[in-house]
């Protein structure tokens, strides 16, 4: 009996099949053959090759390129599928983590942006990939061949990821799967390889997008739990590995293969629908903004449906190929109709929550509080009515006493000097003000136009030039965005106050993909939702600000690479859903809002709130357990790799201890604030808790006083 019976699977675009099949199946065969990937290569035969039938998914996945093109195209999945089984066989089966690391070292050798492979290739792999290069980048950009670089390079190296896995017996959780599944599975490759195949390159300017990343995100995350839906029995059960998107919900929500089979399909519907909702309303206003013409319209169009094809024909080649089993099913059926679509569009705003309790969030950091703590909230009071903050209508003084943002700042930087920890405060404040400012002012009308340029004014106030002045303000986010950038930036080098201000850009333009959704009354896809929250939580600008109090003490190279922003995205997620769950009530009852990771995991699941709280606070956990993981395992690694001295590896160590600071903060404040609290609750005193303590110079007196106090 197979493990689970296939899901009915949304499929809203017929497969069609490229007529140049039967040429692509012999050139293929010959290719391998002459490459070595058959017979006495100790991973394929032929009759391999002809069960898999590669040229099959090619015609399938590009329908209408020519036989030339399919004959490129296909020798680079047979080139891949090889790498894959090769790699199982040889790395994999063996647990063999320091052959796999020199193997996959040589293979960017023969990928030269210039086109000309100089190293000579010593197996399979490397032939393979020495013809392969050679004949596919003369008619693409130097920018589309970086691109295609980075996404091969990822999924070669990132094949290190499942295997450190498999050799711990560790299983990922649902938001780390996601990310890394994009690069090990190779979908991010496939979709340049679209590019290729139907001579529709994407514009540059627009290459690096919001709407461009999610449609390769979504073709991406739909390719990948297809196949784990298809490749469940050969992976897991036989092959003993631990990256499958099936077996991750099976551990995550506790349940049968069936039900966590019935959650990827979800997840992959919502993933299809989410991709449909980005080209009809994103692609637009894009092409305006970055004046994109007529011409390089029609490419990104016949790219969208060159991932279109993707899709729907590689469900096709699942459902033939030998590769993989059936599950017991055609997985035809209602999905068809789209109508889990409905689900996001149908919540009734302001509706009672009812009876739910809070989760008891882990949180086993010790909270540090910076011991000029009065000074900043007494300074960041002052600077907030000078900047005409609490002038009304948005907040009022008491509001703001309420708020007491600084009992955040004080835990986030615990041995700041009362200028910094002032700062630090003022650029909460701000934060947060601009976050009630924007839904109140834009929000309530739906005014999209006014809203975008309210955003795009933004970086008027954060010239790069450390003398150049901002522009005049014309309301208070303006001029106390002016004011803090002003402060902010005297000895920090352009590329400092460059991340900083992209970061601020970012947050800001995140409101504006908050207010479209409210303008579709649309619950956001859960994945969207995730890398979106992170902006607009500000987490991402907190942690650039983070970032550079680190200098230039840690290279460029180790901030780069996949465990440390792993890293920080799971940091940020333990700040965004505590968060959520703290806000719950107020958003949902009180301003009828659709952003919020109980409302999207209640609307994904079908559950009451308190399975989805109890849920959130299992991905809570989680995400801070992979924090731990990351920190303990994997930086290390990349820092012996990287070859660090003790002063970079000191201040790795500070911005970890940084980070956790940051999360243990966020729960403190979230649980003391007045912010969240319901209409008539007397507030939480915003007192120091027993376990508590100032940390700095000068403070045993404080710490002995406590002491007397509590006894």
């Amino acid at each position: 009996m197979p493990p689970f019976r296939l899901p009915s699977f949304y499929l809203p675009y017929p497969a069609r099949l490229n007529s140049h099949l039967e040429g692509a199946r012999r050139h293929s065969k010959a290719w391998a053959r002459d490459m070595g990937m058959l017979e006495g290569s100790g991973v394929w035969d032929e009759s391999d090759l002809d069960a898999h039938d590669y040229a099959l998914l090619c015609s399938y996945t590009h329908p209408d390129c020519d036989a030339t093109e399919l004959d490129l195209i296909t020798d680079w999945y047979v080139w891949v599928f090889f790498f894959d089984d090769h790699f199982l066989e040889v790395y994999k089966r063996t647990r063999d983590l320091s052959g796999a690391a020199s193997y996959l070292d040589r293979l960017p050798a023969f990928m030269p942006l210039d086109g000309v492979v100089t190293q000579e290739p010593t197996n399979a792999i490397e032939r393979g990939l020495t013809d392969l290069w050679v004949r596919t980048v003369p008619t693409m950009s130097v920018a589309w061949r970086e691109r295609f670089v980075a996404s091969t390079r990822h999924l070669l190296e990132e094949s290190m990821w499942e295997l450190a896995n498999i050799n711990e017996g560790r299983v990922a959780n649902p938001i780390e799967y996601i990310e890394m599944r994009r690069k090990v599975g190779g979908a991010p490759w496939s979709a340049n390889l679209v590019e290729h195949a139907a001579g529709a390159e994407v514009p540059a300017v627009i290459a690096a997008s919001r709407p461009m990343r999610v449609l390769r995100d979504c073709f991406a995350d739909a390719v990948h739990l297809r196949n784990d839906l298809f490749s469940y029995e050969r992976e897991v059960l036989d092959e003993g590995e631990l990256s499958n998107g099936v077996l991750v919900f099976e551990r995550f929500l506790g349940c049968d293969p069936q039900r966590a089979a019935e959650a990827v399909n979800d997840l992959l519907t919502s993933r299809l629908q989410q991709f449909e909702n980005t080209v009809f309303t994103e692609l637009a206003p894009l092409f305006a903004e970055h004046a994109v013409g007529p011409v390089e319209q029609v490419a990104v169009l016949a790219y969208v449906k060159g991932l279109q094809d993707w899709q729907s024909g590689g469900h096709e080649w699942h459902m033939r190929s030998s590769r993989y089993t059936k599950g017991g099913g055609t997985g035809l059926g209602l999905n068809a109709l789209g109508l889990k679509r409905i689900r996001s569009f149908t919540h009734l705003p302001y509706q009672v929550v009812g009876s739910i309790r809070l989760p008891d969030i882990n949180m086993p950091y010790e909270v540090r509080i910076n011991p000029h703590e009065e000074y900043a909230r007494r300074a960041s009071m002052a600077w907030s009515k000078r900047m005409g903050l609490v002038d009304g209508p948005i907040w009022t003084e008491e509001e703001l006493r309420g708020y007491d943002i600084v009992l955040a700042s004080s835990t986030f930087d615990p041995g700041a000097t009362p200028e910094q920890l002032e700062l630090s405060t003022e650029w909460l404040i701000w934060g947060t003000y601009g976050d009630d400012y924007f839904p109140m002012v834009y929000g309530r009308t739906r005014d999209l136009l006014g809203a975008k340029v309210f955003t795009e004014r933004m970086g008027l106030f954060m010239p790069l030039g450390e003398t150049d002045p901002p522009a005049e303000p014309v309301n208070p986010v303006e001029r106390s965005l002016g004011d803090l950038w002003q402060r902010t930036i005297p000895g920090m080098t352009p590329r400092m106050r460059r991340v900083l201000r992209r970061s601020v850009l970012d947050m800001t333009d995140s409101w504006l993909w908050e207010l479209q959704n409210h303008t579709q009354h649309r619950i956001p896809d859960p994945i969207d939702y995730v890398e979106m929250r992170r902006l607009t939580f500000g987490a991402d600008l907190t942690i650039s600000l983070n970032r550079l109090w680190l200098g230039d003490d840690v290279p460029a190279a180790v901030l780069r690479t996949t465990p440390m922003t792993s890293l920080e995205h799971a940091a940020s997620d333990v700040g965004c859903f505590i968060n959520d769950i703290y806000s719950l009530r107020k958003e949902i009852q009180r301003e009828g809002e659709l952003h919020n990771v109980v409302l999207v995991a209640r609307t994904f699941l079908e559950c009451s709130w308190q399975e989805a709280l109890d849920t959130v606070n299992r991905l809570i956990e989680q995400r801070r357990a992979e924090f731990e993981h990351l920190a303990a395992a994997d930086l290390p690694a990349v820092m012996d790799q990287l070859e660090l001295d003790s002063g970079a590896r000191a201040a790795m160590a500070d911005y970890i201890e940084r980070l956790r600071d940051w999360m243990a903060g966020i729960l403190r404040w979230h649980s003391m604030t007045s912010r969240y609290r319901e209409p008539g609750k007397v507030p939480v005193p915003a007192a120091r808790l027993p376990w508590e303590t100032p940390t700095g110079l000068g403070t045993s007196a404080a710490r002995l006083a406590e002491a007397i106090r509590l006894a």
